[in-house]
């Protein structure tokens, strides 16, 4: 039996816009199996961004079940969201979200000390987080800060960001909409290495291109699951 990263049930997300209803997902049902790299297309306002929300634990669903680490996301409180988010999920945004007056190694230590209970940043983290950094082709610009890089650099350091709590699941919201081809093929170089290593990847794209570097994919229009095509990896 095939062992699930997560998997999201009859999910449905609904904006009560005091006359109006906006039902932005009409029940959607997908699985992630471990080792999964799925790529999320659909034009604007097809439901995609809302379910990404919702598979990074930011949101609960109006109706139906969203699954990760074998806990219905629906159901728990906001430290518990906090929790899922902090311990089982990477996010890597299209803007990096970077900290402009840290470093490359603080940005990339920062969920550590969101987690629960972490100690104080000690030799053994901080190796982890150079060995990181390293890994991302950062090793000689820890000291750096995100004005003294390039965008492809920051995306760098985001990435790295994701993988220092070693989470379950990595989300990447248009990870290379801001950066030129030749960037973009190295950062989606890096995310087909990891999902090589077993990292589960599902990422939100508009370009077909990207799109189609992913195990499969899968189309949203008027919030639900309007296809998908499954392309050898």
């Amino acid at each position: 039996m095939t062992e699930m990263a997560a998997q999201v049930i009859d999910l449905q997300k609904h904006y009560d816009l005091g006359p109006v209803v906006v039902k932005a997902l009409r029940g959607v049902t997908i699985d992630f199996p471990k080792g999964d790299f799925v790529a999320i297309m659909g034009s604007s306002g097809s439901g995609k961004s809302t379910l990404l929300n919702l598979l990074g634990a930011l949101d609960r669903p109006t109706f139906g079940k969203y699954i990760i680490g074998g806990k219905d996301v629906s159901l728990m409180t906001d430290d518990d969201l906090s929790s899922i988010r902090n311990e089982l999920i990477g996010f890597i945004f299209q803007s990096y979200n970077l900290i402009p007056q840290y470093t490359v190694v603080e940005n990339i230590e920062v969920p550590l000390h969101y987690r629960t209970g972490y100690p104080r940043i000690g030799e053994k983290e901080r190796k982890r987080i150079e060995e990181l950094a390293t890994m991302v082709g950062l090793g000689n610009r820890l000291d750096h800060r995100p004005y003294q890089l390039s965008g492809g650099q920051q995306q760098r350091v985001a990435i790295a960001r994701a993988l220092v709590n070693d989470p379950q699941i990595i989300l990447a919201d248009e990870p290379t909409g801001n950066l030129d081809s030749a960037t973009e093929q190295e950062i989606m170089e890096m995310l087909l290495n990891l999902n090589r290593e077993g990292r589960t990847i599902i990422m939100v794209t508009h370009e077909p291109a990207v799109a189609r570097l992913a195990k499969r994919q899968i189309f949203m229009k008027d919030g639900v699951v309007a296809g998908e095509g499954i392309f050898p990896g």
